[in-house]
């Protein structure tokens, strides 16, 4: 009833408006009004809206300037349908004065209407600037509308348009804000630029975060929600915004190419690394996923994740060939990608015995099985840790790149994919820090000359997947991480993303086993691939079957460190 109601109301007001218009048209053209002429004009209005176009069931306190065209354009066909009617009678001019004075009135009427339905009655307290004027920063200007914000100004790098104004509010150049901003802070900067490249929002951050309390950021075109308020979607910026690394070069249809339709078994399905790999290939249309993990929990909350794919998963250790044979025959996989291990420097460092265990024979044995199984490709995640070794955890990771190397053949190609630490992963240091600064706890970080290199996990993931579209067996492939970070620099801007002037930062020393910086390469030497962010390492030679017998003997002997210092003999164990 209420929509009939609406109906008629819409009808009623294109009568009263038809007749308002002609009568002041025909009084400023001093005419004598013709009822007759209204009346038809009424109708033929009236036809062309309810019955060919049904603009009658648009809603104006919804309205948008696509709804306030679509009256327009409805009017302006029904003129032409009465211009020929009354043409002989009835002035031209007077024809078309009358048409524009009723899309004045009416789209007055429907401005006004939808300006007193939707005006905000919430108190406007705080002050925000949009930095990007495109459809983004439009839209989110739009939506802060209803809250406490009041945007302030647009800040756009487009010459173009600074100067002007959108809605009432100027577009500025970064130095032209600065000067408007003085030295009173505002309360909050939103950066609107879902394309934007990580450089680019950082420079943003680093010229413009002294004028703000605070900074947020949409996410990025991928992860943007459709049908979702951009204000709903706002994240505080973090540490991996500044820090993410974007490849230019990721080829996205190799991948697909590579994973569609394929039945892929992913072993540490569960952790950072693992589950990720879960995400992308899911995304990229694998036909089912083989998750296993010796870890009840990780398994179980990858498992949760994934809807859209068949799932299968399987709670094993890579440790136990039995276990792992009987999973490959059952399933069959057409690719393995190998993410289990243990990582962690100074819990390997305590548990020699085990971190061989794990990471050397799990990684054998699920070599083997693939080659057993005649698997496609084998994937397995290495680490720049196991370049020049300082600690266990980088030799048996080293080994494992050596027996991946040397074991490549028959029918399965294996392949390495070396990186160094992803942002925000169960064992980096960023975790760390965010719970030191949310208990109000000095950062500690062991050196001042620390450094690391960083990739996002989705990024280093599809790249990852990337490398084992392209190899072709044998290869250990690189990673370009950019240039390696200070991890007191990192402190130092969690610290101050987080707000929090009571934050010290605490030196503790170097670990067992650990080193000032991490390397990616053995020796420059490496290999050009067809994507700069992907190299390939110079292939090591190493005997499998003397390989074979160095690991058993490895697992047998007394001294486990001078044994891991045969094997690799670039190891360089630091006790610190």
């Amino acid at each position: 009833m209420f929509y009939l109601d609406k109906r008629i109301l819409n009808f009623l007001v294109i009568i009263i408006l038809t007749f308002t218009t002609f009568w002041w048209t025909f009084f400023i053209f001093h005419l004598s009004f013709d009822i007759n002429m209204v009346i038809s004009v009424v109708v033929i209005r009236m036809i062309a809206s309810a019955f060919i176009f049904k603009d009658y069931s648009l809603s104006w306190s919804k309205a948008s300037q696509k709804t306030f065209l679509m009256k327009s354009i409805v009017y302006i066909i029904a003129f032409l349908v009465y211009l020929p009617i009354f043409y002989g009678e009835v002035r031209f001019s007077f024809l078309i004065s009358e048409l524009f004075f009723y899309l004045f009135v009416l789209n007055f009427t429907m401005y006004f209407y939808h300006y007193i339905i939707n005006r905000s009655t919430v108190s406007k307290t705080k002050s925000v600037v949009i930095y990007g004027a495109g459809k983004a920063g439009i839209k989110l200007e739009s939506e802060f509308s209803n809250t406490a914000y009041r945007v302030k100004y647009f800040v756009d790098d487009d010459k173009i348009i600074q100067n002007r104004s959108i809605d009432a509010i100027r577009v500025l150049s970064k130095e032209k804000l600065k000067d408007k901003i003085g030295k009173a802070k505002f309360d909050l900067l939103v950066i609107a630029m879902p394309s934007a490249s990580q450089e680019r929002v950082r420079d943003i951050y680093e010229r413009l975060s002294m004028y703000f309390h605070s900074i947020q950021i949409l996410p990025s075109l991928d992860e943007i929600l459709e049908n979702k308020d951009f204000t709903k979607q706002l994240k505080n910026i973090s540490v991996e915004d500044l820090l993410a690394r974007y490849p230019k070069d990721l080829d996205k249809s190799k991948i697909v190419t590579f994973i569609k339709d394929k039945t892929i078994l992913i072993t540490g399905a569960g952790g950072s690394i693992g589950s990720e790999i879960c995400r992308q290939c899911e995304r990229f249309g694998a036909k089912k996923l083989i998750l296993l993990d010796h870890s009840e929990f990780n398994l179980y909350s990858v498992v949760e994740e994934l809807k859209e794919i068949e799932v299968v998963p399987v709670m094993q250790s890579v440790i136990n060939l039995e276990d792992i044979d009987n999973t490959f025959k059952i399933h069959m996989p057409d690719i393995v990608v190998h993410a289990a291990a243990y990582k962690h420097v100074p819990l390997v460092e305590a548990n020699i015995y085990e971190g061989i265990l794990n990471n050397v024979i799990g990684t054998k044995n699920i070599i083997d099985t693939a080659i057993k199984y005649n698997v496609e490709k084998f994937i397995m995640i290495s680490t720049d840790k196991a370049v020049r070794p300082t600690n266990v955890m980088g030799t048996t990771k080293r080994i494992c790149e050596l027996y991946a190397q040397n074991s490549n053949g028959n029918g399965t190609d294996i392949v390495a994919v070396r990186f160094g630490n992803v942002l925000g992963s169960s064992g980096s240091v960023i975790p760390k820090f965010k719970s030191q600064i949310e208990n109000n706890q000095n950062i500690t970080v062991t050196h001042p000359d620390i450094t690391r290199y960083f990739m996002l996990i989705p990024e280093a993931c599809e790249l990852v997947l990337q490398a084992g579209a392209i190899g072709t067996g044998g290869e250990i492939f690189i990673l370009d991480m950019g240039e390696p970070i200070k991890i007191v620099d990192l402190a130092k801007k969690m610290i101050e993303l987080s707000g929090k002037d009571n934050i010290d930062i605490e030196f503790t020393g170097l670990r067992p086993g650990e080193k000032l910086y991490e390397e990616l390469l053995i020796n420059d030497s490496d290999a050009k691939t067809d994507y700069e962010s992907i190299t390939v390492a110079t292939p090591t030679f190493y005997d499998i079957d003397k390989l074979n017998a160095d690991i058993t003997e490895l697992l047998a002997c007394g001294d486990r460190l001078e044994k891991l210092k045969e094997i690799v003999p670039e190891f360089n164990h630091q006790l610190n």
